[in-house]
């Protein structure tokens, strides 16, 4: 039962962390940060503020013009930052993706990277894991996957060959528990946490750090306009995109190998099945169906209701 307690005891932990860490942040000012989905969302967030503590971004998506949109806003707020813009699509072929890792490390003078933040991921809208199609599979694996572990093995050198370096991974609590209407989304995840926690085992001792951050339900622009009334209630236990990314640097500066950020239920799921699975097990099998049927009707998937309501609509 012990267990039980502990995602209400930790809620208490971060924002300790959140009172005194932030204020003191283990970060130095010349750092280089290069982030990907830097054009919106989270992404857009960390921008703001890693460039807040006196960071030189590197600033990664697909679109450019909303990369310069980002970076004409951090500069309004905070003239002296350094910010630069460069272009990336995460499903692009290994050379491609080597003359952009190439471009990153010449940047501020050939500085080099010290944080890299895999930020960008695809995401398809929630369904049953036999709904999906090739083309969802490719998609989501292209970028999430592929895209984010060759970006890795290409720029871990440049790192290792300066014996220091940090990946930072914006995983997802999907990829802690069975999570059932996104078993794509959830596998990408899943398959993201077993490769950066078997690199940080890896190269621990040379220098090179790993922190995989897996957020639950998020409160983006995308969620925060959402229409009808089951939308916004589903969305009221949803942390916000400045929260999230103010933990996130939280556990990145101090070296935090994994944290969770989330609002209950999401998180106490985590902790059952991370610690007694057989029960986190037959937790999600009670919802499982009921929570598909209730992203079908754009209603509340994340709530206490998918366990103690009634049964699934016919």
């Amino acid at each position: 039962w012990c267990c039980l307690l502990l995602p209400f005891l930790s809620s208490h932990w971060i924002r300790y962390l959140n009172s005194v860490c932030l204020r003191f942040p283990f970060f130095g000012a010349l750092q280089v940060v290069w982030i990907t989905g830097a054009s919106r969302g989270i992404g857009e967030v960390l921008s703001m503020q890693f460039a807040s503590l006196g960071a030189k971004l590197i600033l990664s998506a697909r679109n450019k013009e909303e990369l310069e949109r980002v970076k004409r806003n951090i500069i309004s707020k905070h003239p002296d930052s350094k910010v630069e813009v460069l272009p990336m699509d995460l499903s692009s072929d290994e050379e491609s993706l080597k003359e952009v890792v190439h471009s990153a490390e010449s940047l501020f003078s050939s500085a080099g990277i010290d944080y890299m933040m895999h930020n960008a991921a695809f995401e398809r809208p929630k369904r049953g894991a036999l709904e999906e199609t090739e083309e969802g599979l490719k998609a989501t694996f292209h970028v999430n996957v592929f895209g984010t572990i060759t970006l890795t093995r290409l720029l871990a050198p440049f790192m290792l060959d300066r014996g220091m370096g940090h990946f930072v991974v914006m995983s997802s609590a999907a990829g802690k528990v069975p999570t059932p209407g996104q078993a794509l989304y959830s596998a990408s995840k899943h398959a993201l946490n077993g490769y950066f926690a078997s690199l940080r085992s890896e190269l621990c001792t040379k220098g090179i750090k790993v922190t995989v951050v897996c957020p639950g339900p998020i409160e983006t622009p995308v969620s925060s306009g959402a229409t009808s009334s089951s939308q916004r209630h589903s969305s009221e236990k949803r942390v916000s995109v400045e929260r999230c990314a103010e933990l996130t640097i939280i556990a990145a500066t101090h070296g935090l190998k994994e944290a969770w950020i989330s609002y209950q239920p999401v998180l106490a799921v985590m902790y059952v099945v991370q610690y007694m699975p057989t029960i986190g097990c037959w937790l999600m099998d009670k919802v499982g169906a009921k929570r598909v049927d209730a992203a079908a009707k754009k209603g509340n998937a994340y709530s206490w209701n998918l366990l103690f309501g009634g049964k699934k609509s016919a």
